[in-house]
């Protein structure tokens, strides 16, 4: 059943100032709005949550401004003078259907400006906290020294976490999450084998571990061992079938470095639809991608196959 457009009627009465036309800063109001929902998905706690729920709280802090805007753009385009000084009524009509285009166009707006300018955006998409049964653990000591490892990341002194994740596995080696982080320091001195090391016996605690898994396949990427990138991320859709970041990276991977572009585009085309369905942000990195590929399509006289490919994944080509 299609939904229904739900249309809400504004029919305000008020008098204004003699000879004066009030003028709404659009721009400025967009910007304050934005700045406003940053705020609140950096107030989004990720620590054992699953990605469906942050990014459905990261959803709600954009949906919260979106009539907001609607508004102000609304009465951005009205006549506000009054010369006469007598009541006058103004009927103005908003489209608050999240599924309208009148809607959809400004939530995009709003959520590719926060992923340009919100950092704080892309951590809460990309936090993995997820606890298993080893990923924390219960001796002090080692929580002790995994915070001061966390301070030291915080700092950029990678090295220096490192040793304090190095004795927090000592005192507890069954501590997953010291390894995951540990490899991520690792990978950023671009120490490539070590993060690897690092991850595999993150696995070895938890085989299922998402965050190692999908780490290796960063590291594989940066190795520039394509091949073992992509058999990474199939690992990793055994245990979610339904994560789109297995899509977005193999269509990275065979659109990018593996020259198949027609295979790098129908994943990259699964990614995008998924991250619509999760109200994903990451939405936008994926579009840039189908993009790029499109180009590159079009210059070797593949449009027609673009197409086709986008029609059997049900996205249209506008």
């Amino acid at each position: 059943m299609k939904n229904k457009l739900f249309l809400l009627f504004l029919s305000l009465s008020f008098v204004c100032n003699a000879q004066t036309k009030d003028k709404i800063d659009t721009a400025k109001l967009f910007q304050e709005l934005t700045d406003k929902a940053c705020s609140c998905i950096d107030s989004i706690p990720t620590y054992n949550r699953t990605k469906d729920s942050i990014t459905a709280n990261i959803s709600s802090c954009i949906d919260d401004k979106v009539g907001a805007y609607q508004i102000a753009e609304k009465f951005a385009n009205l006549d506000l003078s009054n010369p006469t000084g007598e009541k006058k009524e103004i009927n103005v009509t908003l489209n608050l259907d999240k599924n309208s285009k009148e809607y959809q166009d400004i939530y995009y707006k709003m959520e590719k400006y926060l992923m340009d300018n919100c950092s704080v955006l892309k951590d809460k998409v990309a936090a993995n906290n997820l606890v298993n049964n080893n990923s924390m653990s219960s001796n002090k000591e080692a929580l002790d020294y995994y915070d001061l490892a966390i301070e030291e990341t915080k700092k950029e002194n990678y090295k220096g976490a490192i040793e304090y994740y190095k004795k927090a596995v000592k005192v507890d080696p069954n501590f997953a999450f010291t390894y995951d982080n540990m490899g991520i320091c690792y990978r950023r001195l671009e120490q490539y084998d070590l993060a690897l090391e690092s991850y595999e016996k993150s696995l070895k605690i938890d085989p299922n571990g998402l965050m190692p898994l999908q780490n290796i396949a960063v590291v594989y990427s940066y190795k520039k061992e394509y091949q073992k990138a992509v058999k990474t991320y199939e690992k990793i859709a055994k245990i979610e079938p339904n994560n789109p970041e297995v899509f977005y990276g193999i269509g990275q991977m065979y659109a990018l470095h593996l020259n198949d572009t027609e295979k790098g585009l129908d994943n990259m085309c699964k990614a995008y639809n998924l991250y619509v369905e999760q109200k994903s942000p990451y939405r936008t990195d994926a579009e840039k991608l189908i993009q790029m590929i499109y180009a590159d399509m079009k210059k070797n006289g593949k449009e027609e196959k673009f197409n086709e490919i986008l029609k059997a994944n049900h996205i249209s080509s506008n």
